[in-house]
């Protein structure tokens, strides 16, 4: 059996692999070479690099493991009509993204910005005023394992804990839940906004003048899911009119984020280069998952971690 990847592991996971499936043949290599690709009954992927032409290319393709969470770059299609098995990385950005989130906040409230800048500058300066997390409320749209824990570690700083999902059913470490058709109600309360959603046909450009109108002016908006929530334009003006504090943005539509982009100059954006997910853990924890399935998948089973719903794309 191949199993054909494009991501190429350190030597330690690669020998962990070949140790666990000896009889299995693994190769690493940086794109898709059509010889290997027809033989192929496995691909490892981040899932960017898919496309309906590679998928029909790969005629012995029965899985296909993403390594990530984000699937809408994926050919969903072409892989439902082959029936091709599909599972993700889920739940394995759910620390570096929540300690992220912390620490951003973190950095906002103990205005760790102006602090360093003041260091470069040789200033000492004890009328800077610090805030605290404790006591603050924040509100977490997308409240499933990424959501959960960054409101764990909320609720650790002594914080009340919004969130807001499809289905409104609880979340442990949130207090309260709303779904996406009350998330107006739950706006105004807040003094953090995070967003963990998706890119789905039901989030994208989900937040609108509205809803930035609804938040406290005090409020600071933080995006670590992806760029298409909100249109730019949108942010930008209510961030302009003052109808929030800060934004603190880790994703972009498109990406990367231009340069002379308005976000890179204005005050009271925050902008990290979509690095939120990333850990020296990170592969290992993804070919943890893959190891597991693996095992599933030679002995047939069909109890597979973070199947995906082909039909939905996630």
């Amino acid at each position: 059996m191949l199993i054909l990847s494009t991501i190429i592991p350190d030597e330690g996971i690669q020998t962990k692999m070949k140790d666990a499936f000896p009889g299995l043949n693994f190769i690493y290599q940086e794109g898709w070479m059509d010889e290997r690709l027809s033989e192929a009954e496995i691909l490892i992927t981040y899932g960017e690099d898919l496309t309906e032409k590679i998928i029909g290319k790969a005629a012995n393709l029965k899985w296909i493991m993403v390594m990530s969470a984000g699937m809408e770059l994926m050919p969903f299609k072409a892989i439902e009509e082959r029936g091709i098995l599909v599972t993700n990385a889920k739940g394995i950005h759910k620390i570096p993204m929540a300690e992220y989130t912390i620490g951003m906040l973190l950095q906002y409230e103990k205005k760790l910005k102006l602090l360093m800048k003041n260091e470069r500058e040789e200033m000492w300066d004890r009328k800077i005023e610090v805030g605290e997390l404790n006591g603050k409320t924040m509100l977490v749209l997308g409240a499933g394992a990424i959501g959960g824990e960054v409101a764990r570690l909320g609720k650790a700083f002594r914080m009340t804990t919004l969130g807001v999902n499809r289905s409104g059913k609880p979340v442990e470490s949130i207090d309260r839940l709303y779904t996406l058709d009350n998330l107006l109600e739950a706006i105004p309360g807040a003094d953090y906004i995070v967003s963990v959603l998706p890119s789905t046909d039901e989030t994208k450009d989900l937040l609108q003048k509205e809803h930035f109108k609804a938040m406290k002016e005090s409020a600071v908006f933080v995006n670590i899911g992806r760029g298409d929530l909100i249109e730019e334009e949108v942010l930008i003006e209510a961030l302009e009119a003052g109808e929030l504090a800060h934004a603190i943005l880790d994703v972009f539509d498109p990406e990367p984020l231009e340069k002379g982009h308005p976000f890179w100059r204005m005050e009271n954006v925050t902008v990290t280069p979509h690095l939120s997910s990333k850990s020296g853990e990170y592969l290992p924890r993804t070919f943890a998952i893959f190891e597991k399935n693996m095992r599933e998948y030679l002995k047939s089973g069909k109890d597979f971690i973070n199947v995906i719903d082909l039909s939905r794309g996630y």
